[in-house]
């Protein structure tokens, strides 16, 4: 019986990944808690929630994104691959630039800034107010 509700495929290419990557069960240690969020009474009382640590390393996954506890060990596992690739790779994991993206998405602008945008505005309304047809008293 397989451990994780997953198709067999999916299940061994897991495996060859963590090989590939040097990552073994021996190394990670889970645990699991009780999810949060949206779900009612059962998500209250099931832990679902699993936590996977890679103890050499210290990276640590979180995953609920399933309900099925069985379903987010698999996901945490390939999270934690993810993770562990990104940082032998020495680049920022795309969760990071997203975050960054967004981050500078909602900085407040400088009034410097800010003023020349509404002058730049002002002037692009001026120029589309010259092509409007003429009126009645042109």
């Amino acid at each position: 019986m397989s451990p994780f509700p997953v198709n067999p495929d999916k299940e061994r290419q897991l495996q060859q990944r963590m090989r590939a990557l040097g990552l073994t069960e021996a190394d990670l240690q889970e645990w699991f808690i009780r999810g949060g969020g949206p779900g009612g009474q059962k998500t209250n009382k099931t832990s679902s929630t699993v936590c996977l640590r890679h103890r050499p390393t210290g990276l640590e996954v979180r995953c609920a994104r399933e309900r099925s506890q069985a379903l987010n060990r698999f996901l945490a596992r390939r999270e934690l691959c993810d993770k562990f690739a990104a940082r032998l790779r020495g680049e920022e994991s795309k969760r990071q630039q997203e975050r960054e993206k967004i981050r500078r998405q909602k900085r407040r602008r400088s009034r410097r800034q800010t003023a020349r945008m509404v002058d730049d505005k002002k002037k692009h309304g001026a120029k589309k107010a010259l092509r409007q047809r003429p009126g009645p008293e042109d």
